[in-house]
């Protein structure tokens, strides 16, 4: 089986959490820290072993230099979205600042990419293909199954794995623990729910069936705070008719995700964190309810869901395993707003992990 797929070899027990300087979580012994640098390593490397087929040392300049590059272009792209309704500021200096830096970090990334692909095509095993990368050069090739495929495609491609599997997962594990801070019996419950199913052997994909409650609180916090409130941006390929208004073909179409999962007619009291909403009368999951689009919808849907849901699973559920996390003493419950970008992402804040 390739590579890329075996999604439950992530060894999160090891990331439990190895961070710069070799410290782990526990290492913290229950003193705060922000344990955002480290998650987003985590992830990122995730995405790094299914595209390059290896894993970054914490510290290696150019995975710091990529993750950190990547987290810049989307907050630069969020604070110039004025220029996507206005497109003519893209002239004006001061206005169209940190478009100028998005595509500085752009290159990079770009620059990034391709010397990986460089190297790739240098030591291709035809007979045996490691990674995403491999698999797409083979296909270059052979133009067996995609027309047109070009290396550019492929760069882009690889590009976009990188800005959706990185800043998405990682927001969304730093609000999974954040709510859990904030909410000590819903985040007891999960952990009881965890010894009672998984015991003391490590979570894996098996056991997410079995595990409803976990499944319910991550659902949550995929509503409460809509990771990509806009969705990406889409347009109509065709002229058509929506609720009596007339949408010209062409027209950039933006859904409002965020809008959707705070409706109160669905969602009674939806800034309340309550995971029993996606829990029937029997304790079963719903994982598809009225008005809960967290990853889109449609042909156009995320492409990455199933990827993303894995990750979240085996994260959460193994942190929650092995810590509680609290808001240090004394210190004031983290801010919920949010900071809007591309993505929503929580304010920085501080824990505590102790060890259970």
């Amino acid at each position: 089986m390739p590579k890329l797929v075996k999604i439950e070899t992530i060894n999160v027990v090891t990331w439990l959490v190895v961070t710069k300087h070799g410290i782990t979580i526990a290492d913290y012994e229950g003193q705060p820290f922000d344990i955002a640098h480290d998650v987003t390593v985590a992830v990122a490397n995730i995405i790094c072993s299914m595209v390059f087929g290896k894993r970054y040392d914490y510290e290696d300049e150019t995975f710091l230099e990529l993750s950190e590059a990547v987290f810049t272009v989307i907050l630069e792209i969020g604070a110039a979205q004025i220029i996507n309704v206005f497109p003519i500021l893209r002239f004006v200096p001061v206005v169209n600042r940190a478009g100028i830096k998005a595509m500085e970090e752009f290159y990079k990334i770009q620059n990034v990419l391709k010397d990986e692909i460089s190297r790739h095509r240098k030591n291709l095993d035809r007979e045996n293909p490691r990674d995403f990368l491999d698999f797409c050069l083979l296909e270059l090739e052979q133009q067996e199954k995609v027309d047109g495929l070009t290396e550019e495609n492929v760069l882009y491609m690889t590009q976009d794995l990188f800005f959706a599997g990185t800043d998405t997962t990682t927001n969304a594990l730093l609000w999974s623990l954040l709510y859990m801070t904030l909410n000590p019996t819903i985040q007891n419950k999960v952990q009881e729910e965890l010894d009672a199913v998984v015991g003391e052997s490590l979570p894996t994909l098996s056991h997410r069936s079995q595990l409803p409650y976990v499944n319910a609180c991550l659902l949550e916090v995929m509503r409460i705070r809509t990771l990509v409130p806009f969705a990406v941006p889409h347009a109509t390929t065709q002229e058509v008719k929506v609720q009596g208004y007339d949408i010209p073909k062409g027209t950039q179409v933006l859904p409002n995700l965020y809008s959707l999962h705070m409706d109160p007619a669905y969602w009674p009291d939806p800034d309340r964190f309550d995971p029993e909403r996606f829990l029937d009368a029997e304790g079963n999951v719903i994982n598809k309810p009225d008005s809960y689009l967290p990853f889109g919808g449609g042909r156009r849907g995320c492409l990455g869901e199933k990827l993303a849901r894995m990750e979240l699973f085996l994260f959460f559920s193994t942190l929650l395993q092995s810590f509680t996390f609290k808001t240090p003493e004394g210190a004031p419950p983290p801010n919920t707003d949010g900071v809007f970008a591309l993505t929503f992402a929580p304010h920085p804040f501080q824990l505590c992990a102790i060890r259970r």
